[in-house]
């Protein structure tokens, strides 16, 4: 949701601009035609399509993280690749470097894919990026933007895992029933992002706590380390975050949405003239209510490798 300390650690340099890479087991991935993005009613065609765009956005994070692969880059990123990570400048070229450099310095590192949803041109991908084994690692959020069949952009968030929960859930597992971190029916997508933005509006937007009973269900679920599970959790949490920055601003940037789980893009802005944290923020919906809740934060930097900003 938000955090509830103004601080967050932020990744060490190679940590963070690896963000862009990573991975988990995925099927093979053909090159079928693709079709164009476009609003409206889901059929089998765009159904394939989501379907290819989380194969290829897996199997590149796998590819070129954990085995340093630049043939994953030649055959599924755009030459133009367009990058939002501060770390790392644009370009597919960049890429490829940094899977050999990361390859190199962490042959033991993995990109542990948690969750994969994908809606119109837009992927998300939630892991545990651990560059060194036993380690606790990153909670990493990685959307990819698809064009005729390839990656073309990419935004990211990551954040280290910390030792403690406030709630006792860890950042990545499935709490609510039915515990599966694949997404449900496509056909309930609308619906949910629909539930979800009106949620996020009232809520974080217009920072009117009354949004919870609204649009929480009384099984709620909590993955943000700083917050307590359940209603009251929130509703305590936010409400404090709430009075320590009166100033607060939250300005969405995009959703994706698949089946029961929404993700929001967000920039929080916690006082004017202060650059902020970028924040992913998934919720879970049955029923027409939010029941879980993941999410990762980092720090907007002074300074980026790329013009793009994160954004």
């Amino acid at each position: 949701m938000t955090p509830t300390t103004p601080a967050r650690r932020a990744f060490i340099a190679l940590a963070a601009s690896t963000v862009l890479l990573g991975a988990a087991a995925v099927p093979a991935v053909a090159s079928p035609h693709v079709p164009s993005a476009g609003a409206g009613f889901v059929g089998y065609g765009d159904a394939a399509r989501l379907d290819y765009q989380k194969a290829v956005a897996s199997r590149v994070l796998k590819g070129v993280f954990e085995r340093g692969d630049t043939r994953v880059v030649d055959r599924f990123v755009r030459p133009d690749y367009i990058q939002h990570n501060p770390l790392a400048p644009d370009g597919a070229e960049t890429l490829k470097g940094l899977a050999v450099s990361v390859h190199q310095q962490f042959p033991d590192a993995e990109y542990d894919i948690e969750r994969v949803i994908s809606e119109g041109d837009l992927v998300l991908v939630h892991s545990n990026v651990v560059l060194t084994p036993g380690t606790r690692g990153s909670a990493v959020f990685d959307i990819f933007r698809f064009q005729d069949g390839k990656i073309a952009e990419h935004w990211d968030v990551g954040q280290a895992v910390p030792e403690s929960s406030a709630n006792g859930n860890d950042m990545f597992s499935t709490v609510s029933w039915p515990r599966t971190s694949q997404p449900g029916p496509g056909f309930l997508t609308a619906y949910n992002k629909k539930v979800v933005t009106a949620a996020f509006d009232q809520l974080l937007v217009k920072k009117d706590l009354s949004a919870i009973d609204r649009y929480w269900g009384t099984e709620y679920h909590q993955h943000n380390p700083g917050i307590a599970d359940g209603v009251a959790g929130v509703k305590s949490g936010l409400g404090a975050y709430f009075s320590a920055f009166p100033q607060l601003k939250v300005e969405p940037k995009r959703v994706i949405a698949e089946g029961d789980l929404v993700a929001v893009h967000s920039h929080y802005i916690p006082a004017p003239g202060e650059r902020g944290q970028a924040i992913v923020d998934l919720f879970r919906v049955r029923g027409g209510k939010i029941v879980e809740h993941w999410d990762v934060i980092q720090d907007v930097p002074e300074t980026s490798a790329n013009e793009n900003g994160m954004f």
